[in-house]
């Protein structure tokens, strides 16, 4: 009998997924990669009413969301409002010469916020281990120390 084939790193995980909210395909596929490499399936959302549909009712929610700030189907501080007053915890990803959006985006609710070049030179590092804290918090044992939920 052979062997059986194992399923593709987006289809399942050991603890959730995580939202990637980029209208653009490739930088959208690309921020999808690094929670993939970091063990998450990943979900992806391309406008506003896709935030409204994951809050609404998907089952199960998504741990959290990388949302990029320069997307032009949505208005990404609306975005990351809506995420985070939904209980999402949001990673930002934005342009390193504007400061206002990134301030912005924090003030959103927003708990990480990336320059794209930090992204670039250390997203499998930065972006992973934002992933890998929510993955060990979504299935640590309801007993463990508050730091490892």
């Amino acid at each position: 009998m052979p062997a059986p084939v194992p399923a593709a790193p987006s289809t399942r995980t050991d603890g959730g997924s995580i939202a990637v909210v980029a209208d653009d395909l490739i930088w959208g596929e690309r921020l999808a990669s690094l929670a993939r490499e970091a063990g998450a399936a990943t979900v992806r959302i391309r406008d506003a009413d896709g935030v409204r549909r994951t809050l609404a009712g998907r089952d199960p929610r998504p741990l959290g969301a990388i949302v990029d700030l320069t997307a032009r189907a949505y208005v990404p501080v609306d975005a990351i409002a809506a995420l985070s007053d939904g209980g999402l915890p949001v990673l930002a990803v934005g342009q390193h010469d504007d400061r206002a959006t990134r301030l912005r985006a924090t003030a959103a609710g927003a708990g990480t916020v990336l320059a794209y070049g930090r992204v670039h030179a250390a997203g499998a590092a930065t972006v992973g281990a934002w992933v890998a804290d929510l993955l060990t918090a979504a299935t640590a044992p309801d007993d463990a120390p508050e730091e490892a939920r």
